[in-house]
């Protein structure tokens, strides 16, 4: 009778182990979220603003999150390589820092995020402008990243698009109001 139960027991952990590898598999390990917003601005203004690096703390959601949160820099705001660094004890914070990897004037500002805690992952971020009209700009804010194996299966349970996708439709609607008055 036991070694039945044994066997049964043996056969159902192959069962479920298996079942996770398939999983683990066939989930995708890759994610993207994407928002697109109009601003009532030319162009060149909206793309000046977001261009500085530093102005995304004013428009970005995150920040305002810690009000003792710990920003250093380095380099030349706006340009390639200028890098903009975050400490903060709230886990919905973290730490880490942006770096600007590419910007193609007036159109699109490409970043790399290395986040350090709550835990490390390294992802791609972008904002791209482009004119809709003489004093309409589209922004699209947009991040794309892996999560390696075993740790996809997080995306089972974790729509990256909806929780960042909020966050980002936060921060492009701060962005809107705050160049739309001059900003």
């Amino acid at each position: 009778m036991i070694k039945k139960i044994l066997i049964a027991l043996a056969v159902f952990l192959v069962v479920v182990v298996g079942a996770i590898a398939a999983l683990i598999m066939f989930v995708p390990t890759n994610y993207a979220v994407e928002r697109e917003t109009v601003v009532n601005k030319p162009i060149g203004d909206v793309f000046a603003y977001v261009k500085i690096l530093k102005n995304q703390n004013e428009w970005g959601p995150w920040v305002k999150r810690d009000p003792k949160i710990k920003l250093t820099s380095e380099g030349t705001d706006g340009t390639v390589g200028y890098i903009s660094r975050w400490d903060s004890e709230d886990v919905n914070v973290g730490a880490g820092e942006q770096e600007i990897t590419k910007i193609e004037e007036g159109k699109r500002i490409d970043y790399k995020l290395r986040f350090k805690k709550p835990f490390e992952s390294e992802s791609d971020s972008y904002v791209t402008t482009e004119a809709v009209g003489a004093d309409k700009t589209k922004v699209k804010w947009g991040f794309t990243g892996e999560m390696p194996r075993p740790m996809n299966l997080m995306l089972l349970f974790v729509d990256m698009d909806a929780e960042v996708g909020k966050d980002f439709d936060a921060g492009l609607s701060n962005l809107k109001s705050i160049v739309e008055k001059g900003g």
